[in-house]
């Protein structure tokens, strides 16, 4: 009798995408919608950072806005980009290239990367969530 590999260790701060099956929709989502969901995905992942910390409503509220930002998520990307798969990189291309101009005063460059990541994370949480924590936890180790 073979053993079976190992489960993959979830961070614990990551556990509650542990037991997430990919539960891909009947039909494709556009990079758009991706980046919609994926936006949601983020900041649930940032309020369940933060929750663990005893601290004002307030200032929680101002730590996941900082990090939800356009400008954080394109930052983010950069540090994503040189472990993405290929596949993984055209999607990321092509929600940038569907986001448009974004908000009135912000850069498009900026908003088109953030588009990307939230994209990339929403389809990552459909799709494959596994991947998600890897990724995920490579931001917490690597984003002081």
């Amino acid at each position: 009798m073979s053993a079976s590999p190992p489960e993959p260790v979830v961070p614990a701060r990551l556990s509650w995408l542990a037991d997430l099956q990919a539960r891909p929709p009947d039909s494709d989502l556009g990079p758009l919608q991706l980046a919609w969901l994926g936006d949601a995905v983020w900041e649930l992942h940032q309020r369940l950072e933060r929750c663990r910390t005893p601290a004002r409503a307030r200032d929680l509220h101002r730590q996941v806005v900082d990090e939800v930002r356009a400008e954080a998520q394109a930052r983010l990307l950069a540090k994503l980009e040189p472990r993405l798969t290929p596949a993984e990189a055209d999607l990321v291309r092509r929600a940038r290239n569907r986001a448009g101009r974004g908000p009135r005063g912000s850069d498009p460059a900026t908003y088109a990367r953030a588009t990307g990541f939230e994209a990339l994370l929403g389809w990552l949480f459909l799709h494959d969530p596994p991947r998600l924590v890897v990724l995920l936890d490579h931001l917490q180790h690597h984003n002081p």
